[in-house]
């Protein structure tokens, strides 16, 4: 395996949304040079490609992204270097939904939900997306407000109906999150629980890792191998955070970990293109600048991925099989301990990038430009 390759081959995808003004649940913090609709979306993905060569494409969420033609905005995409990417339906954000969406206890509720699911099905066949990504803000927050067991069945029901209408190329992802908003019981609040749904849907159903929706000690590798060994771990949504979910920079929190998780992606087969599995980025950029913020979140997966590609798997293998527990740590530490910001400068070198993708956009005066041309209009945000 020549980990130049591997490293060159790579692909992050980055969130429309990160793009946009966000905030905390107290004030979304307005930005300048923000984009004003999808299509400046797209050019801001498109740059942080241009700057890093893995981010080819762009994840939309529906309908912070909706547009009247999406083949048209999928073909400026193209026209900028870039794709579009996985679909992510918006079923939390009315007030109709205040109670759930396709587990709510009224019909008339779950009908509007699963009417917009099977709308960014439609949306996918539109752009070419392979990938229907699914959060469910679904849950309660008191005890005896509303059956566990029925809510499972109508999140079932709903899912089996999306299930059915898929392509024979698209998949569902399904997210889990431990709880936010829901306070009492989420409907999908683990691994455990998105994987049983999966198991009962079938093969085009896997499940989507968010790192920042476990409990403070969650041991992410695990599952991610377990879930990989399974063929059932569909991609990521990146990100960090230090007590609950924050959507911080990917690797901010807690580099060591996001080595970890790669480390299983890597002895697990999952770069391998067949193993098919998403890696994209999860994350509202506040307080810091956009653009920069993505190109460092994508700098940082290239690193945790290099690391991991330089673990010596016959050393690690030997020293577990002879229980030498010290040595195997030691093979990892070793990787973990590389510093391969040179390997990666190289390779944007021999790419013909600049090795210091963040230097160099800071040079570009992009963000400059930005603010002079992005003026009038409603800056993108939450809501939007």
């Amino acid at each position: 395996m020549d980990i130049r390759d591997v490293l060159r081959a790579q692909r992050i995808e980055t969130p429309s949304w990160a793009y946009g003004n966000s905030g905390t649940r107290f004030k979304v913090f307005a930005q300048e040079g923000v984009p004003r609709d999808a299509y400046e979306k797209v050019d801001d993905a498109a740059t942080v490609h241009r700057f890093t060569g893995v981010a080819p494409s762009i994840a939309l969420h529906i309908p912070w992204d909706k547009v009247d033609d999406y083949a048209a905005l999928s073909r400026h995409a193209g026209e900028q270097g870039i794709s579009l990417g996985a679909i992510n339906p918006n079923v939390f954000q009315e007030d109709d939904y205040r109670l759930g969406s396709v587990c709510n206890p009224d019909p008339a509720v779950r009908a509007k939900a699963l009417a917009h699911l099977l709308e960014c099905v439609d949306i996918m066949d539109a752009t070419g997306s392979r990938d229907l990504s699914l959060w469910f803000a679904d849950g309660t927050n008191y005890p005896g407000q509303d059956s566990i067991p029925a809510r499972q069945e109508r999140l079932s029901e709903a899912l089996h109906q999306v299930y059915a209408r898929l392509g024979e190329d698209q998949r569902m992802l399904l997210e889990y999150k431990l709880f936010e908003p829901a306070f009492y019981a989420t409907d999908i609040p683990d691994w455990g629980t998105s994987y049983a749904h999966c198991v009962d849907l079938g093969p085009k159903a896997q499940v989507l890792v968010d790192t920042g929706h476990h409990a403070p000690g969650t041991n992410i590798e695990f599952i991610v191998a377990f879930l990989l060994q399974r063929g059932r771990l569909g991609g990521f949504h990146f990100n960090s955070r230090f007590y609950a979910d924050d959507d911080l920079m990917v690797g901010a929190a807690d580099p060591f970990q996001l080595f970890r998780i790669m480390t299983e992606i890597v002895l697990g087969g999952g770069l391998d293109a067949s193993a098919g599995i998403a890696f994209m980025l999860d994350q509202c950029h506040n307080i810091e600048p956009k653009i920069p913020a993505m190109i460092r979140s994508v700098l940082n997966v290239q690193e945790a991925t290099a690391k991991a590609l330089l673990v010596d798997s016959e050393a690690l293998r030997k020293s577990q099989v002879e229980g030498d527990v010290l040595g195997a740590n030691a093979v990892l530490m070793d990787a973990f301990s590389t510093d391969v910001r040179p390997l990666l400068a190289s390779l944007r070198e021999d790419m013909g990038l600049d090795p210091d993708p963040i230097a160099a956009y800071h040079r570009s005066g992009h963000q400059e430009k930005l603010r002079a041309g992005r003026v009038g209009g409603s800056a993108a945000g939450w809501g939007a």
